[in-house]
């Protein structure tokens, strides 16, 4: 389809504001949204003329109720090919397993930004997207805060954690960069849970996914009538969080007139509300979140220098997947368990092949997709464990070079490389200091328990560090 021929939504939804405000959004994009205010009008509607040209469906989960996965069944039975995205305010992970099984491409839970929406949206109907078990599935699972439950053993992903568990011990700013998804969230979590202030409120406020014309009044606050739609007083994130930690995620986005606000409060330690003349002291931890390398952002006139000097005192770099696909089979085994927990659902196996097809995959989406990717395969397997062919979309995408029968060397289900890229052994003395990389992820920095199962000694273990130069936080 040309990106110029209009493209048709028929969103379900009872709500006249949010209808409003997808319509709106999706207008941006080249949508015209029809509205079905019931589950009889949706499926009448698929009938019409307007319904053979549908290119995507919306469905509010509040609208047919218990009977969402059942109307997503009939739409799909109906029109097999088209994409729906169902909208719930449920977190629950049986309603998402059910509502894919009956065919839905995407599960978001409400509230939703809007750019998650648009761009779940975008990939459901891109034919040159991922789509499939790669739509970027947004259902949650429970998850322990601390540094033991982050899974890798890479040095850059090891070094990264061994920063920011020193930096949670104390009080001043943190910078954490990062591709999105690649598990900014939960570090963050973990640090505040380390940190001398965990029992205190943790607050993350998306900058990303808020109004540019609203960030202002979300941090500092506005007194009663400051400015028109003012109808009252409003208390500004920084100073709810004082004695707490405030989470700034996507500061990247941060407009500059707000980063030289921000700046003034963190130099004195105070916060001015939106038509107030005096200050309040406040003592917040402050951590800032970003997608991109402020630096960069910074030599293009686009971030303050004063305030990324104020910020980056401390900073953790998290690596992309695709930089530490050694990872992936741990990550992988990990995901699958916390999976087969869900109801609905049980803890599968993964076969070499499968874990090889995942490593050859670059992961835009990084951590967080590769979880979704798990699970949306989860969900359909029936057998004990996932093979390639319960992933086809990456098939698909990496081309028969990366077929379960394909005689190219590929990584083992151990997550260690052991051939070049010439197809010979690599020498044993990397692959030993892989294997030891890989162990202390998996048993996640316990020495003792790691010396144990490669069946050594600890003073041995520590021997091997020294010699092939790994750091004691890989």
């Amino acid at each position: 389809m040309s990106e110029f021929e209009p493209r048709l939504l028929m969103l379900i939804d009872d709500e006249p504001a949010q209808s409003r405000l997808i319509s709106a959004l999706a207008a941006r994009e080249g949508w015209r949204t029809i509205l079905a205010r019931d589950a009889e009008t949706a499926i009448a509607t698929l009938g019409t003329r307007q319904g053979m040209q549908l290119n995507a469906i919306i469905l509010d989960q509040w609208v047919p109720g218990d009977d969402a996965c059942a109307l997503i069944a009939e739409l799909k039975s109906r029109r097999p090919a088209i994409p729906i995205l169902m909208l719930t305010a449920s977190t629950s992970p049986l309603l998402a397993v059910e509502a894919m099984r009956a065919g839905a491409t995407d599960y978001l839970i409400k509230p939703v930004a809007p750019d998650r929406l648009m761009h779940a949206l975008r990939v459901a109907t891109t034919q040159e997207a991922p789509q499939d078990e790669l739509a970027p599935l947004t259902e949650k699972m429970p998850s322990t805060p601390d540094f033991e439950s982050m899974i890798g053993a890479a040095p850059t992903f090891r070094k990264a954690l061994a920063v920011a568990a020193k930096a949670a011990r104390g009080h001043g700013p943190v910078l954490i960069e990062g591709e999105s998804g690649s598990g900014k969230e939960m570090l963050v979590r973990a640090m505040h849970a380390a940190s001398p202030r965990s029992k205190m409120p943790l607050r993350i406020v998306n900058v990303g996914g808020t109004p540019s014309n609203a960030i202002e009044s979300i941090l500092f606050g506005h007194e009663k009538g400051a400015f028109p739609g003012a109808f009252d007083r409003q208390i500004g994130a920084l100073q709810h969080c004082d004695g707490a930690t405030l989470v700034l995620d996507e500061i990247d986005r941060l407009p500059l007139i707000v980063q030289e606000r921000l700046l003034e409060s963190l130099k004195r330690g105070d916060v001015r509300p939106i038509g107030v003349r005096h200050s309040f002291r406040i003592d917040v931890r402050l951590i800032a979140a970003s997608n991109l390398p402020l630096k960069e952002l910074v030599d293009e006139g686009l971030f303050l220098p004063e305030l990324f000097d104020a910020l980056s005192s401390v900073t953790v770099t998290l690596p992309p997947l695709r930089e530490r696909t050694g990872d992936i089979p741990s990550l992988s085994r990990h995901f699958l368990t916390r999976i087969g927990e869900q109801p609905g659902l049980r803890e599968l196996g993964i076969t070499d092949g499968a874990l090889a097809l995942l490593a050859a995959y670059d992961w835009p989406g990084n951590v967080r997709q590769l979880q979704a990717v798990l699970f949306r395969a989860a969900v359909f397997c029936d057998g004990d464990a996932l093979t390639a062919e319960d992933f086809p979309q990456l098939l698909n995408i990496l081309g028969p070079s990366q077929s379960p029968g394909s005689s190219t060397p590929a990584q083992g289900s151990s997550g260690v490389m052991l051939y070049t890229a010439d197809g010979n052994l690599r020498p044993l003395e990397e692959i030993e200091a892989d294997v030891i990389r890989l162990a202390i992820g998996l048993y996640r920095g316990r020495m003792t328990e790691v010396a144990r199962r490669l069946g050594i000694g600890r003073s041995t273990l520590y021997r091997k560090l020294s010699e092939l130069g790994i750091d004691n936080a890989a």
